[in-house]
């Protein structure tokens, strides 16, 4: 099996749809040795800023010297991102052996009755069998959807478990209340293992803090007041950690932007604090340098400086009330907005959001059978304001539209990650990223 055999392989068992459940996932773990037993594992859970958690602390974990594995979904632009190790994608040779490896283990598996395996199952797996081949010392884990019933919460015994920002999501999966929502999420709580918390609203922390404490798990909330914030602007932000107990941290730095990615901070803090506390080498001066080198691809990134383009894959309501809220802290003038999302993601609700910033909108449609047509999309802005709105037909009228843009123009991308990532290659490939 090659490189584009394991991806046709990986990408076809997409049909068999998102079936939550750890019957498949445990046994088809069992039958490749049980491979995520062999390191330590940071498990991470949450509706939004599960990827900037997970970023944060893996860069922390390599520059202490750890050899440190991440596995997060979904890819923005090459599928080889989901499974890293010390910020290097797998490589093709080592999927394709691996994806050999698991296709053996499915046939096995159907053999014996059980369903065939999602495609998340199927990724789970390859980057739990790559991990232990290459002999990491940790794993950052993010979990693919809820987190009770996820493929990744096959594993049993993590050095800590992380629950980040929650919030309306995935509804139809995961219930209609954010208690429920909550209920799901830590799901992940494991009997005695510590949990870092994000500063969540009392409703949602009290389903937490009772799940924790039912499996006789140490909470560790992050606390919103240790953080002082002493400056912000477009190449990142400053701030003081005002808790002194565990690690004594001057001022630091961070590339990601926005109050919520200060609060991702403070929750990989806490985090960190656990795996110290655990007896591994966590210094302030690896906190520090793994902060300020810490980038995360898509979330509000500044792509280019001239003109301005910023790209942010905030797809449901409180991402893109996140993007929203730091782009009007950053800028006064109105923006030319290129926006794209799938049907399910509450459209109406994300363009009271985003059309009082606007002075006028490229609608897109993501790559994904859930998305909303450009030209729909399109209609419904038409219904709630009077601004120029284009829908495009294909992803290079983007060039035209930049190509004829103002010297100062501020642009932004905005919504899915299924159009992100495929904007960023584009834009990447046409001398359009000069990273700030």
């Amino acid at each position: 099996m090659n490189y584009e055999e394991a991806l046709e392989f990986i990408h076809s068992t997409y049909r068999f749809g998102s079936k939550l459940g750890l019957e498949r996932i445990k046994r088809l773990m069992e039958l490749l040795g049980n491979p995520q037993n062999s390191y330590n594992i940071i498990h991470v859970a949450g509706t939004n800023g599960k990827g900037s958690t997970c970023a944060l602390i893996h860069d922390v974990l390599m520059e202490a010297g750890y050899k440190t594995g991440l596995f997060i979904s979904p890819y923005l632009e090459e599928f080889t991102e989901r499974i890293q190790i010390n910020k290097q994608h797998i490589d093709k040779d080592s999927l394709a052996w691996i994806t050999g490896t698991v296709k053996e283990k499915v046939r096995v598996l159907l053999s014996e009755g059980y369903d065939h395996p999602t495609e998340f199952e199927i990724v789970t797996a390859i980057g739990f069998k790559y991990f232990q081949e290459q002999a990491i010392d940790f794993l950052v884990l993010e979990v693919g959807l809820g987190g009770r019933f996820d493929a990744t919460n096959v594993i049993e015994h993590p050095l800590a478990c992380v629950i980040s920002s929650i919030s309306y999501d995935h509804m139809e999966q995961l219930g209609d209340t954010l208690e429920k929502i909550a209920f799901e999420k830590a799901g992940i709580i494991k009997e005695g293992v510590p949990v870092a918390v994000y500063p969540q609203a009392d409703n949602i922390k009290n389903v937490i803090k009772d799940l924790a404490r039912s499996k006789n798990a140490p909470m560790y909330e992050a606390d919103k007041n240790s953080i002082e914030k002493i400056s912000s602007d477009i190449t990142g932000q400053r701030f003081k950690y005002l808790k002194r107990d565990v690690f004594d941290l001057p001022e630091i730095k961070i590339n990601l932007l926005g109050d919520h990615q200060l609060l991702n901070s403070v929750t990989a803090l806490a985090a960190l604090e656990i795996i110290k506390k655990k007896g591994f080498n966590i210094s302030s001066e690896s906190i520090m340098k793994g902060f300020s080198n810490c980038r995360f691809p898509g979330r509000f990134e500044v792509l280019n400086k001239n003109p301005l383009i910023i790209l942010d894959g905030g797809h449901n309501i409180d991402g893109i009330s996140s993007f929203t809220k730091t782009l009007r802290e950053h800028f006064k003038d109105k923006i030319t907005f290129f926006f794209g999302i799938l049907k399910d993601k509450n459209p109406e609700e994300a363009l009271k959001l985003i059309l009082p910033l606007a002075k006028e909108i490229y609608t897109l449609t993501p790559f994904s059978p859930r998305a909303l047509k450009a030209e729909e999309l399109a209609e419904l802005i038409k219904k709630q304001a009077n601004i120029k709105v284009i829908p495009l037909d294909n992803y290079e009228d983007i060039l035209h539209v930049i190509k004829n843009a103002g010297k100062n123009e501020i642009m932004a991308f905005s919504g899915s990650l299924y159009m992100i990532g495929s904007v960023r290659t584009l834009l990447r490939n046409n001398g359009l990223a000069d990273n700030l």
